[in-house]
């Protein structure tokens, strides 16, 4: 799964970046992004022809849910069940995105320890989790709500012997058939969710402090030092 993720790019390079065109969200740099709350997204508008980069909440809430708890259960979507999911189907067929990110976190269970682990690009300024949305809202007729889900799969060579799933990364050829702007059968958008190529990414583990949701900073994704000040 991906529970956990950050975002440090400058919103405006994130913009620049996914070639979005309308007025871009103010949103903070963040190290320790956390279901339920607000992460940036890239959307396709078919009626205006241009992308769309917004803040979603993090927990896809389906059309028919009760409440927005609903959403705590769908931070993520098994790629191998996009299509026959019914929490997530509707969205695999018309409202597919794309959720930048600086990095992830994982966690490496040996024993009773778990280790986090920080998974950044390797020569790349961010990551493309293949995502969906969905809108919903009360029935005492409230404020529309929009919310996400990460894709995720099987893990590629570097992050199996950490966790066995990872979240869905696209190439930029990719993009234009995952957000609708292009035309793409189901079996061709299936096809898309590979493991992303190992030498694209590092993994180190990093210190415990990424367990709590209060801390958000840049020493976060710093190596864990081992005695004597080494990197592990």
């Amino acid at each position: 799964m991906c529970g956990r993720f950050l975002n440090k790019l400058p919103v405006a390079e994130i913009a620049r970046l996914f070639d979005t065109r309308n007025p871009s969200p103010n949103y903070p740099a963040r190290y320790n992004l956390a279901p339920t709350e607000p992460v940036l997204t890239v959307r396709y508008n078919p009626k205006t022809r241009q992308r769309a980069l917004d803040a979603l909440r993090w927990g896809l809430v389906p059309h028919w849910a009760k409440d927005l708890s609903f959403g705590a259960r769908c931070i993520n979507a098994r790629a191998e069940t996009l299509a026959t999911q019914p929490a997530f189907r509707d969205a695999f067929s018309a409202r597919r995105c794309l959720i930048p990110a600086s990095g992830f976190y994982e966690w490496r269970k040996s024993g009773t320890t778990k280790t986090p682990y920080a998974i950044l690009p390797e020569g790349e300024p961010l990551f493309a989790f293949a995502g969906l949305w969905e809108n919903w809202r009360d029935k005492e007729g409230g404020e529309w709500i929009r919310s996400c889900a990460i894709v995720t799969g099987k893990p590629n060579a570097l992050l199996a012997p950490i966790h066995d799933r990872m979240p869905i990364i696209l190439d930029r050829a990719a993009w234009d058939a995952w957000l609708g702007e292009a035309e793409a059968s189901e079996e061709e958008l299936l096809s898309l969710l590979q493991p992303f190529p190992p030498e694209r990414m590092r993994a180190y583990p990093v210190a415990t402090r990424v367990n709590s949701v209060k801390n958000d900073d840049p020493g976060l994704i710093d190596p864990l030092l081992a005695e004597g000040g080494v990197a592990v």
